[in-house]
């Protein structure tokens, strides 16, 4: 575990999350179905994307698990070719609506919230205001420098993000079901910056802090570079197909009460530390779980283990906490919270029974 909070702020990096080969064959709609689906997100993905495997993985980790994503990351580092990789690797089964496979947004300080959920526009053939809808209706929707727009612009998408509608006018538009936001901000450039919202901070499952990909990867990056590049002939993923994964997720995985208990304890006891101003909230205690599923999936279990808890805990708490200023070491009190919960963990039974 401590590995893992070490890579989301800045230090060691981990390993990539196991288990997520390319299939060949559609399988029954098992829990192999959710596998097969995020195989060929990701063998797509990492087509276009070099040297961010664990990142793609907690992508689709966020994508299967109903949730959004938030990278810290270099301007330059393949967040947009990853966010239009995965809008292209969905097949649209909807074509009829309003709805995009990929759409991106580059935020700055003179955005308007209508700029974000769209607008009303009379139309002189029917005399009547009609809506034309923003970019916030796709199916993968690209955030770029989130905080660099006002908090208007960003409570815009706080309905959007946890209701999946958006209301213009007074009325309500409702996004489609796999809406899936991959937002972005730079971790050094604060000049001209808004700090995210508490509320908005904590729509999001995962902030991930991106580090510069290895040498390897960077090499090939400059070799591969300049090359005509050929429409990807991996296969893709039909909209349907993901949200038929969530479904099997949620209904096949089990989740134990002492996993419940996990969380509860561990969230408990950072709102007790006198070094937290501001704890996490019980909707990143609910989020959790459907994240805790999908990383069980993927490791090819039907049951969360305490090896899920103690990967995806630190990812999906450190950013909803505030500390006291001047607090040395943040991901010390994440552990130390934690480590009495996971140990209780590890000796309950999680298996179905």
């Amino acid at each position: 575990m401590e590995r893992n909070v070490q890579a989301l702020t800045g230090g060691e990096e981990t390993s990539s999350v196991p288990g997520l080969g390319v299939g060949n064959e559609i399988p029954e709609l098992s829990l192999d179905y959710p596998r097969e689906v995020a195989s060929r997100l990701r063998a797509r993905a990492c087509e276009h994307v070099l040297g961010r495997d664990e990142v793609i993985d907690l992508v689709l980790v966020a994508m299967l698990s109903d949730g959004h994503i938030l990278l810290e990351d270099y301007p330059g580092s393949g967040k947009t070719t990853l966010a239009k990789a995965l809008g292209e690797s969905i097949i649209d089964d909807t074509p009829e609506d309003e709805i995009a496979a990929f759409r991106r947004v580059q935020f700055t300080p003179d955005l308007l919230p209508s700029d974000i959920t769209g607008v009303m526009v009379f139309d002189t053939d029917t005399n009547t205001f009609q809506f034309r809808h923003g970019p916030v209706f796709a199916h993968v929707l690209l955030i770029d420098e989130i905080n660099r727009t006002s908090p208007k612009v960003q409570a815009a998408l706080l309905e959007a993000m946890a209701e999946k509608q958006v209301t213009v006018d007074n009325v309500s538009h409702q996004l489609d079901d796999l809406f899936f936001v991959i937002a972005t901000q730079n971790p050094l450039d604060v000049a001209g910056t808004y700090p995210l919202p508490l509320a908005q901070i904590d729509r999001f499952l995962f902030k991930v802090r991106m580090e510069h990909i290895d040498r390897a990867s960077e090499l090939q990056v400059l070799d591969t570079w300049g090359s005509p590049k050929e429409a990807c002939a991996l296969p893709r993923v039909e909209r349907r197909e993901i949200l038929q994964a969530r479904q099997l997720i949620r209904g096949g995985v089990a989740i134990a009460n002492v996993v419940k208990e996990a969380l509860v304890d561990t969230a408990r006891n950072l709102r007790e530390d006198k070094r937290v101003i501001q704890g996490v909230s019980t909707r990143s205690l609910v989020q959790a779980v459907p994240a805790l599923q999908t990383l069980a999936v993927f490791h090819g279990r039907d049951y969360v283990a305490a090896e899920d808890v103690e990967y995806l805990l630190p990812l999906i708490l450190w950013h909803r906490v505030e500390f006291v200023p001047g607090t040395e070491d943040p991901a010390g009190v994440i552990l130390a919270a934690a480590e009495g919960p996971l140990e209780a963990l590890a000796r309950g039974t999680l298996k179905r029974g």
